[in-house]
């Protein structure tokens, strides 16, 4: 009976590793493939919810009204704005259509919203963290319950400007009280940018058209027989 020689046997275990450290090294590849992927896509996907918040908020947004129904739709305010109920200035108080009804809460959709950089609770983190806060009851008898949702962690800064036709603003009031701005404004735009490695980046935008205004006061004069 024919057997293996030495050489062989040292040729096939030459040839067997070969092809075994062939599909390590591929193995490996498709496992960095993948993992620098699941990185990359955790990355994006705070940001694109934080993204579709924004936009939700701002094409669901409320038209100011005067008198006493003014405290159920509220004002449109962009800057360095004081709103009950938060602690901290925020960058932006709206009211918007966009509360989830349910048998449990007895709100109804419009809530006010805000979105405002707090600190971090861990020390060591880059960057402030970007926070929407909702006050679901608009007619609170005590202190105004809200709900802080954290949207986004290592930011920067968050700019949202403001286009009244013609240029950006940014700051915008309708209150009448610190701008002559009474109305919604055309569009807006928000510019967010990201702290530690990821400042070197240009920031993120997001650019929003308002279609919601409210009527003026003006009093259109009709012709007899019109």
């Amino acid at each position: 009976m024919h057997a293996f020689t030495l050489i062989e046997m040292i040729l096939a275990i030459g040839v067997a590793a070969l092809v075994l450290i062939a599909i390590n090294a591929v193995l490996f590849a498709a496992l960095r493939l993948r993992n620098t992927t699941t990185d990359v896509v955790d990355a994006a996907t705070p940001v694109d919810e934080t993204m579709m918040f924004l936009r939700r908020d701002l094409e669901c947004v409320m038209t100011p009204t005067n008198g006493t129904t003014k405290v159920l739709s509220g004002d449109f305010k962009v800057g360095n704005v004081t709103s009950a109920g938060v602690p901290e200035p925020v960058a932006i108080e709206m009211f918007t259509a966009t509360g989830a009804l349910s048998d449990n809460a007895p709100w109804a959709d419009i809530q006010r919203v805000t979105y405002e950089l707090k600190q971090p609770t861990d020390p060591s983190a880059v960057g402030k963290d970007l926070v929407r806060s909702v006050m679901r009851n608009l007619l609170p008898v005590t202190t105004p319950e809200v709900e802080d949702q954290l949207m986004l962690t290592g930011v920067q800064s968050i700019q949202f400007s403001c286009y009244d036709g013609s240029q950006w603003q940014d700051t915008w009031d309708t209150t009448g009280l610190t701008s002559v701005n009474t109305n919604l404004p055309v569009a807006v735009r928000v510019d967010i940018q990201m702290a530690g490695n990821n400042n070197n980046a240009g920031p993120i935008e997001l650019v929003v058209p308002i279609d919601a205004q409210s009527r003026t006061n003006a009093i259109i004069a009709m012709t007899p027989g019109s």
